[in-house]
C-alpha cells in the first residue's frame, strides 16, 4: 500500500460529495422546469440524492465482492446519522422534534432496521429480500408525498419551496448536464473509495466490514452532515433531524433494497454484522422514540449523551479489530454492567416523563 492510496480514498470522498450535490442540483431544477411541485422534489429527489453515495459505494462494492463493506456502510451510516450528526446539531443548538416524526417516521425507521434484521438473518439479502425493501421504499415516498400534498400549507412545504428559487433553474441542457457529471462523479468516486477502503483493511488487518462502518459509512454521510449542520446553522432545526431519520430509512430500503436487486448473488451479510452491528443500529433507532417522545427537543444534554455512544462504540471496533487483550474485556463489562444498564433506565424514565406531559397537556386542553 501507497500514499496513492490514501489519496484515492480521500479523492473518492470529495468526488461522492459534489456527484450527490450536482446530481441533486441538476435533477430538482429540471423537475421544477416541467412543472413538479417543490415538496414533491424535497422528498424524492432530494432525499434519495443524499443517499446516492451509499447507493453508488454500497452497489459498486457487492459488484467488487466486498459484501461486508457494501453492508456494513449503510449500518455503520445509519449509527453515524443518528449518534454523531445529531449529537453535533444538538450541541449548536437543540433540536424540535415534529411530531409526525415521532407518530410515523421513527416506527418506520425502527420498523425498517427490524425488517433489515428478519431479512438477514439467513446471512443473505436475496434477490426477494431486496424486492421487499425496495417496495417499502416505493411504499413510504408516495406515502410522504400524499401527506405533504393533504398538508398544503405546511411549513415544510414553505422551507423547501425557498431551497429552489425559479431564478436558479438553468437551462435544459446545463441541468442534464449538471445530472451526467454528478453521476460520473458518484461512479468514479465509489469505485476509488472500494478500492482504497480494501486495500486499507488488508494493510491494517482490520476486517472489511469494519473499514465499511467506519471510513466508508462516514465519508458517504459526509452529504448528511453538512445538510443537518447547515440547517441548524440557519435555525432549520426540524429539518436538520427529518434529515437524519429519512436519510436512514432510505438507506435500509431504497439503498440496501436496489443494491441487492442489482447484484448478481445478492448480498452476503457476516456472522459478525449479525451478532452485534445490526443489533446496535437496531438499538439506536428504539432509543430514538422516548429521547424525542419526551419533550418533543433533543436537549444538548441528550446531544452529548449521543456523541458518547458513538464514541464508545467506535472504540469498542478498534479495540475488537486487534488481538483479544484485557482492555478489550474491561470495556465489554463496563458497557453490559453499568452503561447499558443505565441508559436502559434512562429511556424509561424519559419516556414515562413524555407520556406525563402529554397527559398534562391533554389535560390543560380538554
Amino acid at each position: 500500500m501507497t500514499i496513492l492510496t490514501f489519496l484515492m480514498l480521500g479523492a473518492g470522498l470529495i468526488l461522492l460529495v459534489f456527484g450527490a450535490d450536482y446530481l441533486v442540483k441538476g435533477a430538482s431544477n429540471l423537475a421544477l422546469s416541467l412543472g413538479v411541485s417543490p415538496i414533491v422534489i424535497g422528498l424524492t429527489i432530494v432525499a434519495y440524492g443524499t443517499s446516492m453515495p451509499e447507493f453508488t459505494v454500497s452497489t459498486m462494492a457487492a459488484y467488487a465482492g466486498s459484501a461486508d463493506i457494501s453492508i456494513g456502510n449503510v449500518v455503520g451510516s445509519n449509527i453515524f446519522n443518528v449518534l454523531f450528526i445529531l449529537g453535533v446539531s444538538a450541541l449548536i443548538s437543540p433540536l424540535i422534534v415534529h411530531t409526525q416524526l415521532i407518530r410515523i417516521d421513527v416506527p418506520v425507521m425502527i420498523g425498517a432496521s427490524l425488517l433489515l434484521f428478519a431479512l438477514g438473518v439467513d446471512g443473505l439479502l436475496g434477490k426477494i429480500d431486496a424486492l421487499v425493501l425496495t417496495a417499502g421504499a416505493i411504499g413510504y415516498t408516495w406515502f410522504q408525498i400524499y401527506q405533504s400534498r393533504k398538508e398544503k400549507n405546511s411549513t415544510l412545504g414553505s422551507e423547501i419551496e425557498a431551497e429552489f428559487p425559479k431564478a436558479q433553474q438553468g437551462s435544459l441542457w446545463v441541468n442534464i448536464g449538471w445530472i451526467i457529471a454528478g453521476l460520473v462523479l458518484l461512479i468514479i468516486g465509489s469505485n476509488w473509495l472500494v478500492s482504497s477502503a480494501t486495500d486499507i483493511a488488508r494493510f491494517l488487518g482490520a476486517s472489511e466490514l469494519v473499514i465499511g462502518l467506519t471510513i466508508v459509512a462516514i465519508g458517504t454521510s459526509l452529504p448528511e452532515v453538512a445538510t443537518s449542520v447547515a440547517a441548524t446553522l440557519k435555525g432549520e432545526r426540524d429539518i436538520a433531524v427529518g434529515n437524519v431519520i429519512g436519510s436512514n430509512i432510505f438507506n435500509i430500503l431504497s439503498v440496501l433494497g436496489l443494491s441487492g436487486l442489482v447484484s448478481p448473488h445478492g448480498i452476503r451479510i457476516s456472522d459478525a454484522a449479525l451478532a452485534f452491528d445490526i443489533p446496535v443500529m437496531v438499538a439506536v433507532a428504539i432509543a430514538c422514540f422516548p429521547i424525542f417522545f419526551a419533550g418533543k427537543t433533543i436537549t444538548r444534554v441528550r446531544g452529548a449523551l449521543f456523541l458518547l455512544y458513538y464514541v464508545a462504540y467506535t472504540l469498542y471496533l478498534i479495540l475488537a479489530t486487534g488481538p483479544e487483550n484485557d482492555m478489550l474485556g474491561s470495556f465489554q463489562a463496563a458497557m453490559w454492567y453499568f452503561a447499558l444498564p443505565l441508559t436502559g433506565l434512562m429511556l424509561i424514565w424519559l419516556m414515562i416523563g413524555g407520556v406525563r406531559q402529554q397527559n398534562k397537556q391533554q389535560a390543560d386542553n380538554g
